[in-house]
Parts: structure tokens; sequence; C-alpha cells
């Protein structure tokens, strides 16, 4: 498919380029394997990850320094929005990699980026941020996971639940608890590099999922997990700004683009459907309440697009968009709901068979709607920004996070043979 013209003010050459590389290697290796994800919901799927590493996809926004593309936001929303028009487990599972990736980058020490970025990079260890725990989801001042100093060692014991890629990463990016009851959540948290196969370390066996088959997003147990102190990420009391600055500025834009794929999706799949369904001497897409709904589905995906795609090139040219984030991922998931609503009625009965394509597009859109904040915290946080305005038109006192982890070394994008 060849890029909309209402991304072209976002797109260089070499971002097109990209897009159809994508668009290949999914058609040729991810469409092959949905099936067999669908097939068997309660199996990991471990063949896309090294499928995918090795496109050296995973160090999209890693510095050149260490192999990676450093290649800026807008090239990796490409490669999860076209991903996802294919196969939304596929693009979950390179996505969530991503995440930790960004707070590994803005808080690693020089010895952690050389240590583990040119690994990252290539995709030979894939990276999970652990932060949601079972009984306080999206309340990180509740969290309950601790980690104390023993004199030699940081000793953490918890339970972290949904956990993107919990069943494939070798290193868990986990924040926990180092400061007494009382300590403002702000100072309270640290985070820490935990390898998976340590001692103490257990992953809860991956059962089935609503949506997005294959990709693992469960629960992984501490039990006295000793840490070294050169496995510290950023200072002791910053896990809070790591685990608020790596959703804002990667899991929100990654899941606008895992919703935009999904989105897209629906509204292809909806008007093949009723242009081919009989109906008397025509077909569905006859009928002016049929064409109605697809006019707002299209509708739907244009704004979306341009949303998704307008804040993520706002945080390459490095100006500040925070709130732009935050409103691509509320609602971008609005806007892919009430269109994955209205493909399943304009499917009918048909959306009700579990081989049904619409089917999986519909359930894999549901789980976009919670990780790195619902609706409502997002709408939240736009109100918070928007009082914030309002009281004090001259200045700010928060520093948006786009503005404090600008991308830096901007550099053009592989050509068509590295692409």
């Amino acid at each position: 498919m060849s890029t909309p013209a209402s991304l072209d003010r976002f797109l260089t050459p070499a971002h097109r380029v990209l897009w159809g590389a994508v668009d290949d290697f999914a058609a040729q290796e991810i469409h092959p394997r949905v099936d067999r994800m669908e097939n068997t919901p309660r199996r990991v799927d471990r063949t896309t990850p090294r499928l995918l590493a090795t496109q050296r996809w995973f160090g999209v926004t890693v510095p050149e320094d260490y192999g990676g593309m450093q290649a800026g936001h807008v090239a990796k929303t490409i490669l999860i929005h076209r991903l996802a028009r294919v196969s939304g487990a596929a693009a979950a599972i390179f996505q969530a990699s991503l995440i930790p990736i960004a707070a590994l980058l803005h808080y690693g020490t020089e010895e952690q980026h050389d240590r583990l970025l040119p690994d990252v990079a290539d995709g030979s260890l894939l990276l999970s941020i652990a932060v949601t725990e079972p009984d306080h989801g999206g309340h990180i001042g509740g969290m309950t996971t601790e980690a104390a100093w023993d004199g030699k060692a940081w000793i953490i014991s918890g339970a972290k639940a949904h956990v993107g890629n919990s069943h494939i990463a070798g290193l868990h990016v986990v924040i926990a608890r180092t400061a007494d009851a009382g300590t403002r959540t702000s100072r309270a948290l640290t985070a820490f590099l935990v390898r998976a196969g340590q001692k103490g370390v257990t992953l809860l066996r991956h059962g089935s999922k609503l949506g997005l088959r294959g990709f693992s997003f469960g629960q992984i147990r501490l039990e006295k997990v000793r840490i070294a102190e050169h496995d510290v990420l950023g200072e002791v009391g910053q896990g809070l700004d790591i685990a608020q600055s790596s959703s804002v500025l990667y899991g929100r834009p990654n899941l606008s683009a895992l919703s935009l794929g999904l989105h897209e999706q629906a509204v292809s799949l909806t008007a093949r459907y009723v242009n081919a369904r009989p109906r008397y001497t025509g077909t569905l897409a006859d009928l002016g309440v049929v064409r109605d709904r697809l006019g707002r589905m299209s509708a739907r995906t244009a704004m979306t697009r341009i949303l998704t795609y307008h804040a993520v090139d706002m945080y390459d040219r490095g100006q500040p968009c925070d709130d732009e984030l935050i409103t691509a991922k509320a609602l971008g998931h609005d806007l892919a709901a009430d269109t994955g609503r209205d493909a399943i009625e304009l499917h009918a009965a048909n959306a009700m068979d579990s081989n049904s394509p619409i089917e999986r597009i519909w359930r894999d859109m549901q789980t976009t709607y919670a990780p790195a904040g619902t609706g409502e915290v997002q709408r939240l946080r736009l109100a918070d920004s928007l009082l914030q305005e309002e009281a004090d038109t001259t200045a700010s006192n928060r520093i948006p996070w786009s503005v404090r982890h600008t991308r830096t070394g901007r550099r053009s994008l592989p050509g068509p043979t590295a692409a």
C-alpha cells in the first residue's frame, strides 16, 4: 500500500522505503503465522520476535554507536502501525520491548549502555518493563513490591502483573518501593535491571487471553531476588519518573500505532465484506444506512492516522508534545472502539465465527484501552495540563517529558537495502 497523502508532511522518502519494507515483511513472514497464533491461545509465540530481530528493527530508536538505527519515533510508529494491520500480536510483541528501551536510553549509565544496548539493537536481548501489580493496577503509589539494601545487594520481593513480553524477555526493568511508608511516591520508588533467569524470578504459566494471542503479558513473582548496585537504573528514588516518562514517550504512542493498524484493518475488512455480501439484486454496500456507517468509519480512521503521526513527528522535532501523545492514545482507542462496534454489527452473525478475521481484530482492539493508562487517566492528565496553563499563562512548573527527553542525533533512515 502506498503512503496516504495526508501523511506527506510527516514522511521522508526513507520513511516510505521503510513503510514498504515492513508491509512486505508482514505479508511474507507474519501473515502465515496468524492462524497458528490464534489456534494455540495458550502458547507464547517465540518465532515472531526472532523474525523481527533479523530486521534489526528492535534498535529503531537506539543510537548508531550501539548498532541501532537511530531512526526516530515516526519510523517506530510506521513499524508498529504496519505490523498491526496484519497481526496485533506481532505489533504488541515489537512495541512492548521498545518501552523499557526508553528507560534504558534515558536513565542508564554509560556502562549499562555499553553492556546492554548492542544486544538490544540486534534483538538478541528483549526487555520488559514491570510496573503494574495484581492488586493495584495503575495505582503506582499503592505498589507493594519492595527492595531493601542489605549492605551488599538490593533484595527485591513482590509480584508484577500484565508485563508485556513477560515470557520472552531476557531482562526486566522492575519498579519497586525502596523508601519507608509515608515517603512521597515521587521519591519512594526505584528501577532495577532484573535478569529473567536469576534465582528468585518466577513466571506464572501463560494462559489464554481475550486478544493478542501469542503475545505474553503475564505475571512475574520475585522472591528475595538479589540485585547488584550496578543494576540500579537511574538514581535510587527515581522509579516513578522512569515509569511515567517511558509510558508517555513510548507506551502511549506505541499503543496509538497499534490501535491505528487494527482500526484500519477493521475498516478494510468491513468495506470488502459489505461490497461482496449479496442483498436482493445488489450488495449490502448499496444500502444508505450501511454507506453512512462506512463513511463514519473512514472519517474516524483518517482522524486517528493524522493524530498518531502528528504527535510523534512533534517529538522527533523536539517540540513539547506530551498532550498530543496522550490525546493520540486516548482518542485513538475511543475512535477505534467505535469503528470496531460498527464493523462487528455490519458483519452481523458472521462476526461471531471464531475463524472470522473481524472477530480477531475486535478482540485485539480491546487490549489497547488499559495499558499506559486508561482513557479516564489520559483525560485527567489533559485536564491537569489545561488547568495548569489557565492558572499560570506565563510559565509552567512542570517540564514536559517530551522536552526533558528530546531525542537527539537525528539521522536519515536506512536506504532500501538496509530496510
